[in-house]
């Protein structure tokens, strides 16, 4: 059965003064957080267990989900990350690896979705790596952006030249097969030469897509949204609801 991992570690320090006292997965959008969204979405959609990752004040998060979920909380375990103020999210992704030992989504924790975009991911054509995509006319230097040979990934990284960007990662990506044995390996790999702090667990998909082994899935014409700034607060909630 399919897990998900969400990596909700961060501060969200761009969302201050929303943010200083709770982690940006914690802010409110249309009446619930955002990790309450992603949750409910996930378990509609049969995911086996959700395993939330997590680091600015993890307390408020484990309080959050006892509190909304009542006994879905048997299927949601909180794992802590002791790096989060000097890591990115690699180090998170590695701090899960132990629930990487079977199909896997994993999402980050300021991506909101309508439920339809992922009943498409999770029906979409095997691949050891799925990375779900959008399209746009131009793309900023915050995007993570997506280089693409047909159907499948052959770059993935926010420092892609314009003229190699083709798509850009939103944030949520599915793991089967071989998959997830794969990015364990490489996350274990990373960690152990001493610069897995300092990045982002795309940096290891990147290495992946370079083997042929990542597939793109285009969301296009469904509604998400990424969370970095008030305005993207402003315009979530005409995502997540009817």
């Amino acid at each position: 059965m399919t897990n998900a991992i969400i990596l909700s570690a961060g501060q969200g320090k761009r969302l201050l003064p929303l943010t200083e006292t709770r982690p940006k997965c914690m802010l409110a959008v249309a009446g619930k957080t955002i990790l309450e969204w992603q949750v409910r979405a996930l378990l509609a959609a049969g995911i086996g267990r959700g395993f939330i990752i997590t680091g600015f004040n993890s307390d408020l998060v484990e309080e959050h989900i006892n509190d909304r979920f009542g006994a879905d909380t048997d299927r949601i375990d909180i794992i802590f990350n002791p790096f989060y103020g000097v890591s990115d999210n690699l180090a998170s992704c590695w701090m899960g690896r132990h629930a990487m030992d079977d199909d896997f989504l994993l999402l980050n924790g300021d991506t909101l979705f309508e439920p339809a975009l992922l009943d498409s991911v999770l029906a979409s054509p095997a691949a050891p790596v799925t990375l779900t995509i959008d399209f746009k006319d131009s793309y900023d230097n915050d995007d993570m952006r997506v280089e693409l040979h047909d159907s499948m990934v052959k770059a993935v990284g926010k420092t892609l030249p314009d003229e190699h960007t083709m798509a850009e990662s939103i944030g949520l990506l599915y793991f089967r097969g071989n998959g997830p044995a794969l990015f364990r390996e490489h996350l274990d790999r990373q960690m152990k030469q001493g610069d897995g702090l300092r990045l982002w667990f795309l940096s290891v998909v990147d290495t992946l897509a370079k083997q042929s082994l990542v597939r793109a899935c285009s969301i296009n014409g469904h509604r998400w949204c990424e969370i970095d700034f008030k305005r993207d607060l402003e315009k979530a909630g005409s995502v997540v609801l009817p």
